[in-house]
């Protein structure tokens, strides 16, 4: 058996350090499609001799996709890591679908942890919410206040989207707000919304940009050839896809499909 502190670390590692890609987009015909890369296990250890981040591959062969039901009937749909009671990426079939990005802060996660710890500050684990809203909530709208209004332990970017058009959007947390919301508006011609762990209205770190390759994929591609497998090839262009990439989630929330892939990244790959 493993020990306690090991298993309460494992299933709060989302709050301390990660980085990631999630993206909604809408085709010609209202349909929404949202997909993820889960990146995982920067400054965790690299190992020289395979040229990858030593928990980066750990985490690997613990991807499982999970079919929550209640009364023989599915609730939910979550792609996750075994032995991890948090949700980072799930779907409500034909109602939503909800991916989670770290978004950095100097009043960060390990600011409210500690505060949690020493009980001088009250609010949710990230991964928890997001799973209590995929329990629970029953409709975009509902999904998208709990998501907003609930104070957190952390900041956060939570990427929603729904199954009617235009029903899609970036909300940007800190601990205890919604910081600039980002919704599709095809008025405008945004027809996708995409996040990795910057806020939308600021450049990327120089170091880390994964946005703007993934957005110039996204705007040769165009709204009228979107589909999985388009949406599945932007997620593997380089640097969004990179050592640290576990998993690649696909969903269609008109069809209720979930589906995943384990990533590797063929030399020559960024780290990050």
């Amino acid at each position: 058996p493993l020990p306690l502190r090991e298993v309460v670390l494992f299933n709060i590692f989302y709050e301390i350090f990660t980085v990631c890609t999630s993206l909604v987009a809408e085709a010609p015909d209202g349909n929404l499609i949202h997909a993820r890369n889960l990146d995982f296990g920067l400054f965790m250890g690299w190992d020289l001799k395979n040229r990858s981040w030593v928990i980066t591959e750990k985490l690997k062969p613990l991807v499982v996709n999970i079919d929550f039901r209640r009364s023989n009937r599915t609730v939910f749909k979550s792609t996750n890591f075994a032995g991890y009671v948090g949700m980072l990426t799930g779907m409500r079939p034909h109602v939503f679908t909800l991916t989670m990005n770290e978004r950095f802060s100097l009043n960060g996660g390990y600011i409210g942890i500690l505060e949690w710890i020493l009980g001088k500050r009250d609010g949710m684990w990230m991964s928890f919410l997001t799973r209590s809203v995929l329990e629970n909530a029953t409709s975009y709208t509902e999904a998208k206040k709990l998501l907003s209004d609930t104070k957190l332990l952390a900041p956060a970017y939570f990427i929603l989207g729904g199954n009617q058009t235009g029903e899609a959007c970036i909300i940007t947390r800190s601990r205890t707000h919604n910081i600039y919301p980002l919704e599709i508006d095809l008025k405008q011609g945004r027809w996708y919304v995409l996040e990795t762990n910057y806020d939308h209205w600021k450049k990327p770190l120089f170091l880390d940009d994964r946005r703007t390759p993934a957005m110039k994929c996204m705007n040769r591609i165009t709204q009228a050839n979107i589909s999985l497998k388009t949406v599945y090839d932007v997620l593997s262009t380089k640097p969004v896809l990179n050592k640290l990439t576990t998993y690649t989630t696909l969903m269609d929330v008109s069809q209720g499909k979930l589906e995943s892939f384990i990533r590797d990244c063929p030399n020559p790959c960024m780290p990050w």
